[in-house]
Formats: C-alpha cells, sequence, structure tokens
C-alpha cells in the first residue's frame, strides 16, 4: 500500500453537446420514421446523460449543410472508412493529452521530465510511431522513459493501467509512471439502424485522463485488485475493427449479465475486499442501468457513489478514460475519507475490481 495515485487531470474537446441535439442528428442520420424516432427518444431519455463531447462538431447538427467531418447529404455517403477516423484521432488525440497531462503534473511539484515511466491506453485509436511518442517530442518527457501501451481492451483498461504502474513502482521505488487515457469513442459512429447501433450511439463521448502513481503519501492509496472474465457475456460486449471505423456490439443484457456475475461472486468479493465495511464507490458509468445493478447488486445507495452518476450526466461513457474522471472527483473531494471500491467492465464479459484507500 506504499503507491499512490497522487493527481489526476482530464481533459475533453470544444463545448459540450445536448444528449437531445445528438439525438435529433441520430434521427436524420438513421432516417427514422416517427414511431422509431419515438423510440430512439425514449433511449436518450432514459440514458442518465445530459451532455456529451466530441472531436465531430457534426453532431451538433441536424442540417448535413453543416458538416464538417461526414459528407453534406443526408445518407452522408460515401461514408467515412477506418482510415480517415484514425487520422482524425491522430490529429485530434495530442491536444487533449497535453491538456490533461499538464493539469496532472500542475497540481504535483514535478515536471514532464521527472517522470521515467509512461502507459497510453487507448480503445479508440492507434497508429505508430505513437502518442506517446509525439508527447515525448512536444513535451520535454525523458528520451529514455520506458514507455507501454495498452490498447483495444475497452472500459476497463484503465485498470490494467493501474496495476501496471503499482507493479512499476514496487520494483523502482524512485518511479513516476504516467498513466495517460485518450479515448475518441465518437469517431466510430455507425449509421446502421440495428440496437447495438442506438446503444452505443446512445452512451459515448470523448475524454483524455492522466493519472500519476508514485511512491508517495497522500490521493488514493493503492491496496488490492481483482480481474474477473464473465465467459457468459462474451458475445454481449465486444470491439471489433471495420471498414467504416471500429464497430461495437453492446447488448441491452448487459446490466442484467453483470447483475448475476456480481451475485455469483460476491462472497468472494467480501472475502477479499471486506465489501460490506466499504461505504463509498466508484463504478464505471457505462450506463445508467449499470451503475443501478451494481447498487442493487452491493445493496448501497447512489449517494455512495455519485460521483459516477455525475460523470455519466455530464459526460456519457468515454470508454477507459471515464474512471479516471470519477476518481478525480474522489480525489478532489475533500470529505470523504477510508476505503473507496472502484470496478470497471468491458468485453469478455470483464470484470475489473480496485480498492483504494484516501
Amino acid at each position: 500500500m506504499n503507491n499512490h495515485i497522487v493527481s489526476i487531470g482530464t481533459a475533453n474537446p470544444g463545448k459540450p453537446i445536448l444528449q437531445t441535439q445528438i439525438g435529433e442528428f441520430m434521427k436524420m442520420a438513421h432516417g427514422l420514421d416517427s414511431q422509431e424516432a419515438r423510440k430512439l427518444n425514449f433511449v436518450y431519455r432514459h440514458t442518465g446523460i445530459e451532455n456529451r463531447y466530441s472531436v465531430i462538431e457534426d453532431f451538433r447538427y441536424e442540417n448535413p449543410e453543416k458538416f464538417s467531418f461526414f459528407p453534406s447529404n443526408k445518407a452522408l455517403e460515401p461514408f467515412p472508412g477506418t482510415k480517415k477516423r484514425m487520422g482524425l484521432f491522430e490529429k485530434s488525440g495530442f491536444a487533449l493529452a497535453k491538456t490533461a497531462i499538464l493539469e496532472c503534473l500542475r497540481k504535483t511539484k514535478y515536471k514532464a521530465s521527472d517522470i521515467t515511466h509512461l502507459i497510453l491506453v487507448s480503445c479508440t485509436g492507434m497508429f505508430a510511431p505513437g502518442l506517446e511518442l509525439e508527447i515525448m517530442h512536444a513535451m520535454d518527457f525523458r528520451k529514455d522513459i520506458e514507455r507501454y501501451a495498452i490498447h483495444f481492451m475497452g472500459c476497463y483498461a484503465a485498470f490494467n493501467g493501474i496495476k501496471l504502474a503499482d507493479r512499476i513502482c514496487d520494483s523502482d521505488p524512485n518511479a513516476k509512471v504516467l498513466i495517460l487515457s485518450v479515448e475518441l469513442c465518437t469517431i466510430h459512429f455507425q449509421k446502421k439502424y440495428t440496437e447495438d447501433n442506438l446503444l452505443a450511439n446512445a452512451l459515448f463521448g470523448d475524454g483524455a485522463a492522466a493519472a500519476l502513481v508514485s511512491r508517495e503519501e497522500g490521493g488514493l492509496a493503492i491496496k488490492k485488485y481483482h480481474s474477473r472474465v464473465f465467459k457468459e457475456g462474451e458475445k454481449d460486449m465486444a470491439w471489433s475493427i471495420g471498414d467504416f471505423g471500429f464497430e461495437m456490439r453492446l447488448s441491452k443484457y448487459v446490466p442484467e449479465l453483470l447483475s448475476k456475475g456480481l451475485f455469483e461472486i460476491h462472497d468472494y468479493l467480501e472475502e477479499k475486499f471486506q465489501l460490506s465495511k466499504i461505504k463509498y464507490f466508484a463504478i464505471h458509468p457505462g450506463g445508467k442501468q449499470i451503475l443501478q445493478k451494481v447498487e442493487e447488486a452491493f445493496g448501497i445507495g447512489k449517494s455512495q457513489n455519485l460521483p459516477s452518476h455525475e460523470i455519466l450526466q455530464g459526460f456519457g461513457n468515454m470508454s477507459s478514460a471515464t474512471i479516471l474522471f470519477v476518481l478525480k472527483k474522489w480525489l478532489l473531494d475533500p470529505h470523504p475519507k477510508g476505503d473507496l471500491l472502484a470496478m470497471g467492465f468491458g468485453p469478455g464479459l470483464t470484470l475489473e475490481t480496485l480498492l483504494l484507500e484516501k
């Protein structure tokens, strides 16, 4: 328990876009009739989301003449391919990363040249030489910095970044490890009107977060962690590379599958983390129903998990960056002290659990 998350910085592109605005874009893009439009409105109203962010301004509009990324026609043809989307990630990722890193370091006594290890986390974009090298060259990081990339693990990937940082600090007490998550989920918008796409298009937003882990007091102490895969949900949450961006499979049954899995391992979680004694929770806000199902499984109230609801409301699901946004809220809140249980979910169906102490 010597290693701590000592600081977290976050960033989002542009100004927030109202969930209702995005809904209007989606109805146009999907070419929905009045009945399906009502269905989409119902889904969007019940997401628990008010605003999201995107590097693509087009989502603010339903008039194709105002589009700058998508073609200026209601059919959105020719629909942007994966190459164009990865180009946008490469073009837009650095500015967000820089903002998050500068905010993170500004709250500490360290500067970029003090960082010994850099861990990049993303499931929404990749290129080589990578974003981490761009950051190194432009932000005065050491040329001999150790760097790692955790790609394509989905919403729970920041947990893997934290675990890797913890083990690095165990092996090197002088290590200063920077975890950087950059997720531009909205560049992978799919216009085909399916249930999976309806859900994915209703939930995801763009954001970046940077967290500094080192062996010093203060912040959130890293105590224990655990990983579990529920194979039954393997086909209900998945992520693949298609011709028109990355394609998500996101079944409406995920909350129920997750709830079932948590009940199955409840006794184990109690034994490992003393679950019944924990007052505060940082649950990855993958969706409103997921938060509700986890709270029901653990017998906790919304107030014990409030930052997760607030991040969902204001930002949507930003994949792996989201949990760092949530932990930042807990880190900055001067009142709660004690154990904090964080949980994340993703393809597999994978559950990551992390016990911290404030």
